[in-house]
């Protein structure tokens, strides 16, 4: 059957415009319900289905990878739409992969291995996702002539739209499933909104336009003068925009950790600490309107606002966001526990900055790029988050403190590597011990006598007052850092004398806070199940609320506010290194005609 392959002479919406944003608006809560759950998924429930458990900064690089991969195969699907298949071919066919994709995460746990129906699920929705991104959004501008381009703004701020109302809903939604009914539900239902995504899709396909595959002329004009020029000048861009997603991004796992960490209340409700995500989908859905008929026309009257000059400040907004989030963690790190309305001060500043960059962003790179790019120019754009989320991913995997690899009643020779030496570690029972152990297990007592008294851990300033004086075996004195309201370390810097190194040797104390609210959750029941929670804790009926586990390396070397502050330095450097590239910029449109 042959469809339409050119625009209507009409100043009208075109008619396949509604299918589109419907199949938008599910497809994005497939995608960020899946997200939503996926960073406190590996760091709480991935141990109960068979696998390990991942620590933070772990978890917080797995999304930063999974990301990453989910906006580098954005190229693959503009290859296979602009030479072979066409947008619509490509955009249902790369739809039946995204589903299998939440299919494998659905099964997880059920049979076989957990990791692989993971690395699977998780691969086949960044094949998926990430394949029909430039293809849906530059299948939006073709469907628009010259006769009815000046509707373009408004519909890609409509298409905005249409991904953060069914963000919003799935971000609210999914981490009460998860919670509630468990990983399988909650990541199959989104599998279901990919269905039903696909469906609408097809549905519109006697609406569409459908700009035709361009074969080797694609390929001729890539390699073309224009071609190059036009690449060659938005890549700059695309990298300064690349910083903007590597702390935006972290909405979906640094900022999760954060929330955990907070009071929870919001208006009288207690959310959950992924739901916080929501807010982000939310103001876009409330500040689009304002900023498209209120800021935007008032700060234009002062000063043109070219798109490059949003972009520039947004990048600069972005910064004060991330200052907030350190300011925020700063009072965690004293022990406090502070309301999560500094989290969603933060993000009512980055969504403003996600909105002039973005937003802008991608229309701009649809009108820079020549007629028969359009999609592999999207996708370059969309490269800018995996870039981004590179950048995030490996600073998590450096920050990392090797652990020291223990056999089970098997001697380690330390650091030194010679056994029967003042520094041999070994594992008893899953316990550590080595030559501090005894020293540690005293000072330990010492918090929990504190806290008893207190009702609270010690401070870092006071904590260290106290430990000033104990002495380790290599003849440095115990550090004690508090982590937050519930959870403090004390650690030697062990036998090379060196502060975070994989041969620190210390404990971490958590004070158990479990409350009601845990009792009859699908987490809960599963460990009751597998016999991993005891009874005594199971009943509330805890006698000592205060834990203690030994270490051997295995921390962070950037933590808490410090890790926060660096990336919100990063933000602010960049900010300032864009400002001459957007002067020295010379924009060129190109529209389908």
């Amino acid at each position: 059957m042959s469809y339409r392959s050119h625009p209507e002479e009409s100043e009208r919406m075109p008619g396949g415009i509604p299918y589109i944003i419907s199949n938008e608006a599910a497809e994005r809560f497939s995608f960020y319900g899946m997200k939503a759950a996926l960073a406190i998924f590996l760091a709480n429930y991935l141990g109960v289905l068979g696998g390990e458990s991942m620590n933070e900064a772990s978890a917080t690089a797995y999304v930063s990878f999974f990301n990453s991969a989910v906006y580098l195969t954005p190229l693959l699907g503009a290859l296979i739409a602009d030479i072979f298949l066409g947008k619509y071919r490509t955009i249902i066919t790369l739809s039946i992969v995204y589903c299998l994709g939440h299919l494998c995460l659905a099964f997880m746990g059920i049979a076989g291995s957990v990791q692989v129906w993971l690395l699977a699920g998780l691969g086949l929705i960044s094949l998926g996702a990430g394949g029909i991104k430039p293809c849906v959004s530059s299948h939006v501008g073709d469907q628009f002539g010259l006769k009815n381009q000046h509707l373009l703004t408004k519909i890609f701020n409509i298409f905005y739209l249409s991904i953060n109302f069914g963000a919003v809903i799935s971000n609210l939604a999914i981490p009460w499933v998860l919670k509630w009914h468990g990983p399988h539900l909650a990541f199959g239902l989104p599998g279901i909104l990919m269905v039903l995504a696909t469906i609408a899709f097809w549905m519109g396909r006697n609406k569409f336009i459908h700009i035709p595959a361009h074969g080797s002329s694609f390929l001729k004009e890539l390699t073309s003068r224009e071609g190059l020029v036009a690449i060659g000048k938005l890549i700059p861009l695309f990298l300064f925009v690349a910083v903007f997603w590597c702390l935006f991004d972290q909405t979906a796992s640094t900022l999760v950790f954060q929330a955990e960490k907070m009071d929870l209340n919001v208006f009288g409700i207690e959310v959950l600490p992924s739901q916080i995500q929501a807010a982000n989908p939310f103001l876009i859905l409330v500040l689009i309107p304002l900023f498209t008929w209120g800021i935007y026309p008032a700060v234009n009257k002062v000063i043109p606002l070219t798109p490059l000059r949003k972009v520039g400040a947004g990048l600069f907004i972005m910064a004060i966001s991330f200052a907030i989030i350190s300011i925020a963690q700063e009072a965690i790190d004293r022990g406090e526990t502070p309301t999560v309305w500094w989290q969603l001060l933060a993000y009512l500043i980055f969504t403003s900055a996600e909105i002039m960059i973005s937003i802008v962003c991608l229309e701009f790179a649809y009108t820079q790029a020549p007629r028969r790019m359009k999609s592999f120019v999207m996708a370059i754009f969309l490269v800018s988050v995996t870039v981004g989320n590179l950048i995030t991913g490996a600073i998590n995997i450096y920050i990392q403190i090797p652990e020291v690899a223990l056999v089970e009643e098997t001697a380690h020779a330390g650091y030194d590597g010679k056994l029967g030496s003042d520094d041999d570690l070994e594992l008893v029972d899953g316990k550590i011990t080595s030559p501090v152990t005894s020293l540690l297990k005293e000072s330990a007592a010492t918090i929990k006598s504190i806290y008893r008294t207190t009702q609270a851990l010690p401070t870092t300033i006071s904590g260290n007052e106290a430990f000033s004086s104990v002495i380790d075996p290599w003849g440095n004195p115990l550090r004690y850092t508090q982590i937050s309201s519930n959870k403090a370390r004390l650690s030697s810097d062990g036998p090379d004398k060196t502060a975070k190194t994989q041969w620190d040797l210390g404990i971490m104390i958590q004070v158990d806070k479990a409350t009601e609210k845990e009792e009859g959750t699908w987490l809960q029941k599963e460990k009751r199940k597998l016999n991993m929670i005891e009874e005594s804790t199971a009943n509330n009926a805890v006698s000592d609320p205060v834990k203690v586990s030994y270490y051997a390396g295995g921390q962070t070397s950037l933590e808490g506010a410090d890790y926060f502050w660096f990336f919100t330095k990063l933000m602010l450097v960049t900010a300032i290194l864009f400002i001459p590239f957007s002067i020295l910029y010379q924009p060129k449109s190109y529209l389908q005609e």
